[in-house]
């Protein structure tokens, strides 16, 4: 099965008078939520990286993405495309470590050494929290 970098698929948005907004893949059986639509669409990317990447490793057929306008609305539903670029999403999803090399000052290498300062996890740390991720 060949693995393509970028996969993008119609989802349906539902606005119900609620407090969130329901996303739904009717090509994948998969569904969603966001608090408004900047939160909801950044939720729906994410769902389809995993879905999309889950079916790759099962090595699943992935089905064809139903054009936009074959997309049924109901009352308060609106459609969209959503897309995905796959290898950040392999690559997220995998621990393989890579080597950096990073310069700081004498005086800050010598404090943490001293203190037993983890020099790898103080970076993972400091970059998932500059990047807002887990």
């Amino acid at each position: 099965m060949e693995k393509r970098d970028r996969y993008c698929y119609p989802a349906v948005l539902t606005y119900d008078g609620g407090s969130q907004i329901a996303v739904e893949f009717p090509d994948l059986g998969v569904a969603t939520c966001g608090e408004d639509d900047a939160d909801a669409l950044a939720s729906a990317r994410e769902l389809l990286g995993c879905v999309i990447c889950g079916m790759e490793e099962d090595g699943e057929e992935i089905p064809a993405p139903s054009t936009l306008d074959s997309v049924e609305l109901g009352e308060g539903e609106r459609a969209t495309l959503v897309d995905v670029f796959m290898p950040t999403v392999r690559l997220a999803r995998s621990n393989k470590a890579v080597s950096r090399t990073v310069t700081i000052p004498a005086w800050l290498n010598a404090l943490a050494v001293e203190r037993g300062v983890n020099f790898s996890q103080t970076l993972q740390a400091a970059l998932r929290e500059q990047l807002g991720v887990a």
